[in-house]
């Protein structure tokens, strides 16, 4: 946790705790990254909160008068304070305490005495990710007010954004570098051929662009392995659709772009992942997104095999056409290969 993570400025505690011992401790063990302001009970705590607020409260469990439950049900009902996370202090830590509190809203309980590198990085990481969370609300805030004075531009940069995060889960995988460009690309030619206008194109190539993104949660020994994969090395690449889904769902400016990442793997024929979808129930950008995806790992070299052959993977997405595929823009994409005399449409890093 250091100065620069929160634009200059130290960030604000709040101990909550009958035990001055207790207080005088977490005040010492946080002094040199953090303002620490103590109260000794949660009364006190909820008067002084009234008119201050801070970064992060860490409140003892068992007090005297309101408990940490209590003072954390006023919390969670003002709007003032609801907002603000939560490290629960106890050292009564069980299943059913740690599950009736998170269902409260504490976001992460600490075990009493707790080690001061232990409470550190708790600290540190729940301040981390509340920070990184409110500005990233902060930034496609001020994109989007940029969009409405000036699009071209702003549509650039979040261009230039989206690809570097494609390029980002890309690394990952040692053989198909360009991967997601090429979806997104493809993706948008078959828009264009439906019949789609230059908005709704522009919409699918960015939902083709990071359609993967959710493989930032699997580990690059799954993604690169040659060999055959287990069964659980399987599920744990099929969870990048619930992965990818999850952290695009937060761009609320873009609600769609989750779509492509979270329905890719669906099958026509309802025999897909991770939802079953079936025929027109699957969301028509997944539709076209699952063509391009195909015909790109068909004709990109792995490390066990050469990209195919154009003819051969028109001709698979022929025989999916139905099962695996949309009919239509199977077509548009089978269209799209009959017009690519010159094989462009491939990985160009062979």
């Amino acid at each position: 946790m250091t100065d620069s993570l929160y634009g200059g400025r130290r960030p604000k505690l709040l101990a909550v705790d009958d035990v001055d011992m207790n207080l005088a401790w977490l005040a010492h063990v946080f002094k040199s990254e953090a303002d620490v302001t103590t109260k000794t009970s949660g009364m006190e705590a909820l008067t002084w909160l009234e008119h201050n607020t801070v970064d992060l409260i860490l409140l003892d469990f068992r007090m005297p008068g309101m408990d940490g439950f209590d003072v954390l049900r006023v919390l969670k009902h003002d709007p003032h304070t609801a907002d603000i996370p939560v490290i629960m202090l106890t050292g009564d830590i069980d299943v059913q305490l740690e599950s009736k509190g998170f269902l409260e809203g504490v976001t992460d309980f600490v075990r009493k005495p707790p080690l001061p590198d232990v409470i550190r990085q708790r600290v540190r990481r729940v301040l981390r990710y509340e920070y990184l969370q409110e500005h990233l609300e902060h930034e496609v805030s001020r994109q989007t007010a940029i969009a409405a004075r000036r699009l071209e531009e702003s549509q650039q940069l979040f261009r230039e954004m989206a690809l570097a995060l494609a390029k980002t889960i890309d690394a990952k995988d040692t053989y198909t570098h360009g991967h997601s460009e090429r979806v997104a690309t493809y993706s948008r030619m078959i828009s264009e051929r439906a019949g789609d206008d230059a908005e709704a194109q522009e919409r699918i190539y960015y939902m083709g662009l990071l359609h993967d993104i959710g493989k930032i949660g699997v580990a690059g020994t799954i993604i690169n392995k040659t060999s055959r994969l287990d069964d659980e090395e399987f599920h744990s690449i099929q969870s990048h659709t619930l992965i990818g889904s999850e952290i695009l769902r937060n761009i609320h400016q873009f609600p769609d772009l989750s779509i492509g990442a979270r329905s890719h793997h669906e099958r026509y024929d309802g025999k897909g992942y991770p939802d079953k979808l079936a025929g027109e129930a699957i969301p028509r950008a997944a539709r076209i997104i699952a063509v391009a995806d195909t015909y790109d790992a068909m004709t990109s070299s792995r490390s066990y095999r050469k990209g195919l052959p154009q003819d051969v993977a028109r001709a698979e997405i022929e025989k999916g056409k139905g099962t695996q595929f949309d009919p239509e823009f199977a077509d548009l994409m089978i269209a799209l290969i009959d017009d690519d005399k010159d094989f462009i449409l491939r990985s160009q890093e062979e």
